[in-house]
């Protein structure tokens, strides 16, 4: 296997090529109750227009030949950049192949069936569409970061990667896939429950932070009290991690609606047995171990002769914290960070069965109504959110020196 020079991206490639002959690319169905038909990738393009095969071609064909033939390019960074210049163009002709057909099979309905609704059918993405799609993006993703970009440069390069798929569903390329149809009836609904997920995670990690970070930093602390307490701190968050999370929301309905018909001041806040009350809180006591954790863990690999060296130089105990343990803390903080804000933004999805809103309540009306496609239509955002906030702050705490 000398000759192989990059086995991940022969991994990858052969993954994608794989996937793109034995799964279908696209599914058509005459609406949304009932199960497409699959449209392999070779049926996709070969029914295509001519000027589709001639893009497909361009887009898909080119860069998939020439990413195979970089497993045997030594790498470099020349090689490296046009691996990721080979997988950005790759999904995006792989995303406006599929809206280009899409566009196509509506076409012919309408010319069979003029005047009828043409929201009926529905064109869905394939099982090999989602592999080929997320392997181009890992083989770019991969490039990226053998090319040891700075944090700030990593962000761009692989926000570069998935522009040109922003810039063809902003052009109305894919409008006629079936999730933006889903999206096109539900614009309004889809804002309101995207802006309403933020708010719960909002609400759900900042409180994790105020209380998680002193109780991370306390733990660290020899003292009676502390010592004392240390064991059982740790014991109960790890069983609040062991409660799946609808088993919890359904225990905080009852103590919270009896809080609220005792204090009625509560029930004008909002704070009552359903809705975002108890999803904050069970939310919050989930972010609170990896909080807590990585505080403390943070905290007490900060080697002992530096924070002796520190005292010994006339540091106050606050100066010691702020200025030695706080920034060399940090690394390990920000994972824990990072964890907890990516769980609370996938826990959140369940939120919506006790009426806290949120991208949720598409993802459950979906699977009510055995719709795919508007399942898809809530999860999705949830993934780009989970994706988008993990790699920003990672990127925040690489720029400031954290690995």
């Amino acid at each position: 296997m000398a000759w192989v020079k990059n086995r991940v991206l022969l991994v990858l490639v052969g993954a994608g090529a794989a996937a793109a002959a034995g799964l279908p690319f696209l599914t058509h169905a005459p609406n949304r109750l009932v199960l497409g038909t699959g449209i392999s990738l070779a049926a996709t393009i070969a029914s295509s227009a001519e000027a589709a095969r001639a893009w497909a071609l361009a887009t898909i064909a080119a860069p998939a030949l020439l990413l195979a033939a970089s497993v045997f390019v030594r790498p470099g960074r020349a090689a490296h950049l046009g691996v990721i210049v080979c997988a950005t163009v790759l999904l995006t002709g792989f995303v406006s192949l599929a809206g280009i057909h899409a566009a196509q099979l509506a076409s012919i309905a309408n010319e069979l069936a003029p005047g009828a609704n043409p929201d009926i059918a529905r064109t869905s993405f394939g099982g090999s569409f989602w592999i080929v799609a997320v392997l181009s993006w890992l083989t770019a993703s991969d490039a990226i970061a053998r090319l040891g970009l700075k944090p700030v440069s990593r962000l761009l390069a692989t926000a570069a990667v998935v522009a040109p798929v922003l810039i063809c569903l902003a052009a109305g390329w894919l409008d006629q896939l079936s999730l933006l149809k889903e999206y096109a009836h539900r614009a309004d609904a889809f804002s309101t429950a995207l802006r309403q997920h933020a708010e719960i995670v909002v609400a759900s990690v900042v409180p994790s932070l105020v209380i998680g970070v002193p109780l991370g930093i306390a733990s660290t602390r020899d003292s009676r009290w502390m010592n004392a307490m240390r064991t059982p701190l740790f014991a109960g968050l790890n069983v609040v991690q062991t409660i799946p999370s609808i088993a919890l929301f359904a225990l905080l309905l009852a103590p919270l609606a009896l809080l609220a018909a005792r204090v009625p001041m509560l029930g004008r806040l909002g704070i009552k047995g359903v809705g975002l009350a108890p999803a904050v809180i069970a939310l919050t006591l989930y972010a609170l171990l990896p909080i807590v954790r990585s505080t403390a863990a943070g905290i007490r690999q900060v080697p002992r002769p530096v924070v002796d060296a520190a005292t010994g130089m006339g540091m106050s105990p606050r100066q010691v914290f702020w200025k030695v343990e706080a920034p060399l803390a940090f690394p390990v903080f920000a994972a824990g960070l990072r964890v907890a804000t990516v769980q609370t933004i996938g826990m959140a999805v369940v939120a919506a069965l006790i009426g806290a809103g949120g991208l949720g309540a598409i993802v459950f009306q979906g699977l009510l109504g055995g719709a795919l496609d508007l399942v898809l239509l809530g999860v999705l955002p949830v993934v780009a959110m989970a994706l988008v906030v993990d790699a920003v702050l990672a990127t925040l705490a690489s720029s400031i020196g954290v690995r």
